[in-house]
C-alpha cells in the first residue's frame, strides 16, 4: 500500500519563529525588562496627559493616542509571550517584533516631540501673587512661536515630566527595537 497523501493545509503554514522564551522566562531577558519598562512609563504618560488638562488639545490628542495605543499593545504583546501563546501563532514573532517597535519607535518619537513643543509654548507666562493682597497679575513674556500656552506651574511641571517620560518611552521602544532587530538577523 502507498502511504497517504499529506494534507497540504497543515503544511503549507510555517512553524511560527521566536527565539524569546516564553512563559516568566521571558521576564529575565533584557526585551522582557524593556517591554515591562514601555508599559510602565507609557501610562505614566498617558496618565500624565491626561491630569494636565490637555492645553492644546490637537499637540497632546495625538501623545494620549500614541501612549494609550502603545500601553494596550504592548501589553498584549507581553502577555502573549508570559502565557505562551505566541507559540500557538504560526508567525515570524521576530520580524513582528522589530516591525512593531519600529512603528512605536517613529510613533513615540513624534509624541515626545509634540509633548515638548507643547511645554516650550509655555512662553513664560507666570502668575504672580502681589505682595501683601490676594490680588494676583499675569506675566506674560513674548511668545517664541505660533503656539502659546497659559500653564500654571502645577501644568507646567506635569507636562515636563510627561516630556521627560515619553523620551525615556522612546528610547524603550528604540532599544527594544535594535534588541529585537538583531535576534530578527540570526
Amino acid at each position: 500500500m502507498s502511504e497517504p497523501a499529506a494534507n497540504p493545509a497543515a503544511t503549507s503554514f510555517p512553524t511560527s519563529t521566536i527565539s524569546l522564551p516564553l512563559g516568566l522566562e521571558v521576564l529575565r531577558t533584557y526585551t522582557g525588562v524593556l517591554v515591562c519598562l514601555e508599559i510602565l512609563f507609557g501610562a505614566l504618560v498617558w496618565i500624565l496627559v491626561a491630569s494636565s488638562n490637555v492645553p492644546v488639545p490637537l499637540l497632546q490628542g495625538w501623545v494620549m493616542f500614541v501612549s494609550v495605543t502603545s500601553f494596550f499593545l504592548s501589553s498584549f504583546y507581553l502577555t502573549l509571550l508570559v502565557t505562551g501563546l505566541a507559540d500557538r501563532i504560526n508567525t515570524d514573532w521576530n520580524f513582528l517584533d522589530v516591525f512593531y517597535h519600529f512603528l512605536a519607535l517613529l510613533f513615540y518619537f513624534a509624541a515626545f516631540v509634540l509633548e515638548a513643543a507643547t511645554t516650550a509654548a509655555n512662553g513664560g507666562a507666570h502668575i504672580k501673587l502681589l505682595p501683601n493682597s490676594t490680588d494676583s497679575v499675569l506675566c506674560i513674556t513674548y511668545p517664541r512661536g505660533n503656539i502659546f500656552t497659559m500653564l500654571s506651574y502645577r501644568e507646567y511641571s506635569i507636562n515636563v515630566a510627561a516630556t521627560i517620560f515619553a523620551f525615556v518611552v522612546t528610547l524603550c521602544y528604540g532599544g527594544s527595537m535594535v534588541m529585537g532587530f538583531k535576534r530578527w538577523r540570526k
